[in-house]
């Protein structure tokens, strides 16, 4: 099953759910790091930028993910 048998709907929620989970990763990587003293934590803020900005940069550099 490929993403042509997916409906409107469906692809929908997959962007909804992906955009909920880069936000609420970014956040949690970002409170580890301010935590931990750890400064590699604060790359949270990519997913959390792509999350707000409903962008995923992989699918759009890799070409693979055709929900974006």
């Amino acid at each position: 099953m490929g993403l042509k048998d997916l409906s409107i709907e469906k692809i929908e929620k997959i962007r909804k759910f992906c955009r909920y989970f880069r936000i609420v990763l970014g956040l949690v990587l970002i409170g580890t790091g301010v935590v931990t003293g750890n400064a590699w934590f604060y790359l949270g803020t990519l997913p959390l930028v792509a999350g707000i900005a409903n962008f995923c940069p992989l699918c759009a550099i890799s070409g693979k993910c055709k929900i974006v």
